[in-house]
């Protein structure tokens, strides 16, 4: 459970909504990392804090999937090697080498959602992350705990999905430990619920106390 304030909400773009909910637009992210061996990293970029939407944000790169693509789960792949690149300008990354990771699904409490799929890859030889300068104006390599603390200090902006991915990326050593667990592994999607009581929201994961309530 994480406490946060309603302006906390609005100032992520993340407004509530108190009315019927919105139905989620399918998206796709890349946790890109490096570290095979040892020191696991991945790579984070700095929304424009002009944004709408999570302005000033540090995220995994990602974004919507175009409506015209149908198709299990390729449309999110190519959605997601795109983004990457667009982003970050890491190329040469193979959609069907993406190991699925995760799939969150913004709760029904806040205005815009998103059906995202998050993937994980080996950052290709020599990659070097460069901003758009548009869509993201920063990025950098981080390890999970690295960008957690930078965030505790208020270095960085981190949004709810994104440190709680961070914080279960911290359990492994290395990018092939975490790969070799993602490998096989059901993906069973994930949809936070959001409790509001005056001037405060809680944001309840599946299973904690009041989530069903």
């Amino acid at each position: 459970m994480e406490e946060i304030g309603r302006d906390d909400l609005d100032r992520s773009g993340e407004q509530y909504n108190p009315g019927p909910a919105t139905t989620p637009r399918q998206a796709a992210s890349v946790i890109l990392l490096r570290g095979a061996h040892q020191g696991l990293e991945v790579l984070l970029v700095k929304r424009n804090p002009a944004a709408r939407f999570m302005g000033g944000a540090w995220v995994f790169p990602g974004g919507a999937v175009d409506a015209h693509e149908e198709g299990g789960d390729a449309p999110h792949r190519a959605a997601a090697v795109r983004e990457l690149d667009e982003e970050a300008a890491v190329r040469g990354v193979d959609p069907r080498a993406l190991v699925p990771f995760s799939r969150w699904i913004t709760p029904e409490e806040v205005k815009i959602r998103f059906d995202t799929r998050f993937f994980l890859t080996p950052a290709p030889d020599g990659a070097q992350a460069t901003p758009d300068g548009q869509e993201t104006v920063d990025a950098g390599w981080f390890t999970p705990q690295g960008a957690l603390d930078a965030h505790g200090r208020g270095e960085i902006l981190l949004v709810f999905p994104t440190i709680k991915h961070l914080e279960q990326l911290g359990g492994f050593a290395t990018a092939d430990a975490l790969l070799d667990y993602a490998r096989g592994r059901e993906v069973v999607p994930v949809q936070p619920r959001v409790v509001v009581s005056g001037e405060t929201a809680r944001i309840l994961l599946p299973g904690e106390p009041g989530y069903d309530g």
